[in-house]
C-alpha cells in the first residue's frame, strides 16, 4: 500500500473551510479531515495520511475548468500533450523503432501551423531543411514556425518566395537568417543563452517536430547529438515527432547528448562531412590582442571561456607557454586541440569536472570533430548548466574572453546589432561575464576584446553607441576592455576615469590623428 503523508496546519472541522468552495472540493477536504482525525491518536505529529488512489478518486471529480488552462489541458483526449508528456531521450521505448526513409518522405507529418525545432551549429540538418522547404511549398502549407539557435549552411525557407509558408524564430541569429530578420520575415528573441531551454520547459514554444542530426547508434541503441547539445535536448524532449539524419561522420560525444534510437520516428542514413567553420589564422591586430590577453590576464591554472571569433582563437594561439589551463565554455573551436596535445590544457585544477573540458556546442574544422569523437576528455553538457553563473563562479581563476561590435567610453558593450540592424544575439557573453565576476575565489576576469577599428577604419570605441544599438553587457558588468592599443581596467572607475583611460583614448583617436585633453590614468 502506497501512502502519501502531507504535513499542514490541521483544520479542526468542516465549518472552518473557506466559503465558496465547490461541493466536490469540500467533499475532498472533508475526507482529509476525517482521515486526520482517525490517525491523530496514533501520532504526535499533525499529519494527514491517505491512499494515493483515494486522493486521485476525489480529485477526478473536481471540475478542472475552474482552475485555469494548465489543468484544462489535462482533459485533452490526446495521450501526449505538453502537460502530460515529456520524453526522456535516454530511456528506451520498448518495441519502438524508427521508420527508415528519405528526407522527403519524412516530411509527411508536417502541417500548417506547426512549430519545428531545428538542431543548430555544425549539426544543422541541411538536407531535412531543404526537404521541409520543398514540402511546404508543394503542399501550400502556411504559418510554419521554424525555431532554432544559430544554424549553418543553406536555408531555403528563408528565401522571400517562402514568406507566409515558413517564419524563422531565432534565439541567436546566424549569418543565414540575418536578411529575413532585417526584412521582417523572421523573428529574433533577445535572450541569455542559459535561459533558452526555459522557453521549452515553460511551454512558450511547443515544437510539433524536431529535426536533428545524430551519430549512428551504438550496440545499446544510443545515438549522440554530437557537436550541439546546447538547447537541443530541451527542444527534443518537448517535441511530438523526431526526424533525424543518422550521419556516420557525426562525432559521438560524452555528456547530456544521448538519445535512444527508439525515440526517433523517422531516420535518414547519411555519410557526409559536417558543416565547418574557421581555419583562417588571426590577422596582425587580432594576434596582438591575443598576445596582450595571454601575457597580462591569463594565469597558469586559469579556467577559460572563449566566445566565437578570431580574437578568442588568437588568445588560444598565444597560450603555448601556460600550464594547467582548464576549459569551461559554452563553445570552443580548433584552438584547444593543440593546447591539449602540448599539455597546456589539463583541467587538473578545476573545482568541478576536474580533468575534463566542458562545452555545450562546438564548430570548427575536421580536426576538431576528430578530436572530440568518442573522447571521454570532453563533456558536452546542456547549456542551462554550462552557462549557469553559479556553476561558472565555482571554477578557479575563471577568465571569460568575449568580443563585441562596439564599446562606448563608459564601458557599455554592444555585441548583437549594428545600429538598429540585428546581427547576432546575446549568446553566452553576459552569462560568463557575470559568472567570472562572481568567482568564489575572487580571481575571475571578465574580458571584452575587440579591434579598435572596423575594416572601414571606423572606430569601435565610441563616445556613445550607435543610435538603436542594444546594450548586451552593461557598463557595470565590464571589468576589462582590450584593444590592440592596450588594456583598459574599468572595474571601480568613475565615468570620467573610464573616458580618460589611456587604452580607450588611443583606440578612439589614433586613427583620426588627434588626442583629447582629458587626463590619462597611469594604471588604467
Amino acid at each position: 500500500m502506497v501512502i502519501v503523508i502531507v504535513t499542514f496546519t490541521p483544520i479542526p472541522n468542516i465549518d472552518q473551510l473557506p466559503q465558496g468552495l465547490p461541493p466536490l472540493l469540500r467533499s475532498f477536504f472533508r475526507r482529509c479531515i476525517q482521515t486526520e482525525s482517525e490517525i491523530r491518536g496514533r501520532s504526535k505529529r499533525k499529519v494527514v495520511a491517505f491512499k494515493v488512489n483515494a486522493m486521485a478518486s476525489a480529485i477526478k471529480q473536481i471540475n478542472y475548468n475552474k482552475f485555469g488552462s494548465v489543468l484544462s489541458a489535462l482533459q485533452k483526449s490526446t495521450p501526449r500533450n505538453y502537460y502530460t508528456y515529456v520524453r526522456e531521450p535516454a530511456q528506451p521505448i520498448k518495441g519502438k523503432e524508427p521508420k527508415w526513409t528519405t528526407a522527403k518522405e519524412a516530411m509527411v507529418d508536417l502541417k500548417s501551423g506547426n512549430t519545428v525545432f531545428v538542431h543548430g551549429g555544425a549539426a544543422t540538418p541541411v538536407p531535412l531543411l531543404d526537404a521541409m522547404s520543398d514540402f511546404g511549398k508543394e503542399n501550400k502549407l502556411k504559418n510554419v514556425t521554424v525555431c532554432h539557435m544559430h544554424t549553418e549552411g543553406n536555408a531555403k525557407y528563408h528565401d522571400a518566395s517562402y514568406e507566409g509558408i515558413f517564419r524563422s524564430l531565432s534565439f541567436f541569429i546566424g549569418g543565414n537568417c540575418r536578411k529575413p530578420v532585417a526584412e521582417g520575415r523572421g523573428d529574433a528573441v533577445p535572450i541569455f543563452l542559459h535561459e533558452i531551454p526555459q522557453v521549452f520547459y515553460k511551454g512558450l514554444v511547443k515544437p510539433d517536430i524536431a529535426m536533428i542530426q545524430v551519430s549512428p547508434p551504438d550496440e545499446h541503441g544510443y545515438c549522440s547529438l554530437g557537436t550541439s547539445i546546447d538547447c537541443s535536448r530541451a527542444g527534443i524532449i518537448h517535441s511530438d515527432i523526431i526526424i533525424a539524419i543518422i550521419n556516420k561522420q557525426m562525432p559521438r560525444t560524452f555528456g547530456d547528448g544521448i538519445i535512444h534510437i527508439s525515440h526517433i520516428d523517422y531516420a535518414i542514413k547519411a555519410d557526409t562531412p559536417l558543416l565547418m567553420h574557421g581555419g583562417n589564422p588571426p590577422n596582425k591586430i587580432e594576434s596582438k590582442i591575443g598576445q596582450l590577453i595571454a601575457d597580462n590576464l591569463v594565469e597558469d591554472g586559469a579556467t577559460l571561456q572563449m566566445g566565437i571569433g578570431n580574437i578568442p582563437d588568437a588568445v588560444l594561439t598565444s597560450l603555448k607557454n601556460h600550464k594547467d589551463l582548464g576549459i569551461h565554455s559554452e563553445m570552443f573551436a580548433d584552438g584547444v586541440v593543440d593546447l591539449v596535445a602540448n599539455g597546456c590544457i589539463t583541467n587538473s585544477r578545476k573545482s568541478a569536472h576536474q580533468g575534463h573540458i566542458v562545452g555545450s556546442f562546438l564548430i570548427g574544422t575536421q580536426k576538431l570533430y576528430d578530436f572530440v569523437d568518442n573522447n571521454p576528455f570532453i563533456e558536452m553538457l546542456r547549456v542551462d548548466y554550462v552557462n549557469n553563473t553559479k556553476v561558472i563562479a565555482q571554477q578557479p581563476i575563471m577568465t571569460a574572453i568575449n568580443s563585441a561590435i562596439e564599446v562606448d567610453l563608459t564601458g557599455q558593450v554592444n555585441s548583437d546589432s549594428i545600429g538598429t540592424k540585428m546581427y547576432s544575439g546575446f549568446g553566452g557573453q553576459v552569462d560568463f561575464i557575470r559568472g567570472s565576476a562572481e568567482a568564489i575565489d575572487g580571481k575571475g576576469k571578465p574580458i571584452i576584446a575587440l579591434p579598435s577599428v572596423t575594416k572601414n577604419n571606423e572606430s569601435k570605441i565610441t563616445p556613445i553607441l550607435k543610435p538603436g544599438a542594444g546594450v548586451v553587457t552593461s557598463r557595470a558588468h565590464v571589468h576589462y576592455v582590450v584593444t590592440e592599443h592596450g588594456i583598459a581596467e574599468l572595474f571601480g572607475k568613475t565615468l570620467r576615469q573610464r573616458a580618460s583611460c589611456h587604452a580607450f583614448k588611443l583606440a578612439r583617436y589614433k586613427q583620426i590623428g588627434r588626442q583629447q585633453s582629458l587626463p590619462v590614468l597611469k594604471n588604467c
